[in-house]
């Protein structure tokens, strides 16, 4: 009976080491200055949203990037009674087409934060090399979860690792 103590023990104390280090390495959201369409200055690391976060870059040229954020569009409501959710859509789009965003995304009346990324710094910082780019953050601003271009079902993925992150 000592012996099984003593082990339980020991493999409490491992697994609550490791656990402490899984979340020592879990990269945080870096911080960085955009702006939203109306101009307002946004720094990404202080959002301050409670729940998880799904941030998708994109561009107005990407057709598997507006596939992606159209489909997530119509599930977004139910997504945020579910779990409280919130989406960022970034926009990588250059000087030349950001123009485009703020029609874009009214034109198909997205009720996301929009987030306008001209320079690429957000992206850079991200590690993103293309669009679509999702992520998932938690609550302490932890990325738990990036998944790269867009295939119709990857929204029911998405949603799965959010709905993990409710039950923790």
């Amino acid at each position: 009976m000592k012996l099984s103590i003593v082990t339980l023990f020991c493999f409490l104390v491992g697994f609550s080491f490791c656990q402490e280090e899984a979340e020592k390495n879990m990269k945080k959201l870096p911080s960085v200055v955009l702006k939203d369409l109306k101009g307002k200055s946004v720094n990404t690391s202080e959002m301050g949203f409670e729940g998880p976060v799904v941030i998708s870059f994109w561009a107005t040229w990407c057709s598997p990037c507006k596939k992606e954020l159209n489909t997530i569009h119509d599930l977004y409501p139910d997504w945020q009674d579910e779990t409280g959710v919130t989406l960022v859509a970034v926009s990588i789009d250059d000087e030349k087409t950001k123009a485009r965003v703020s029609l874009y995304a009214n034109a198909k009346a997205w009720d996301y934060e929009i987030l306008l990324d001209p320079n690429g710094d957000f992206k850079r910082a991200m590690g993103v090399n293309n669009v679509p780019h999702t992520f998932l953050i938690d609550s302490k601003g932890n990325i738990v979860y990036s998944h790269n271009n867009y295939a119709p079902g990857d929204e029911d993925e998405l949603y799965e690792h959010i709905l993990e992150l409710g039950s923790k």
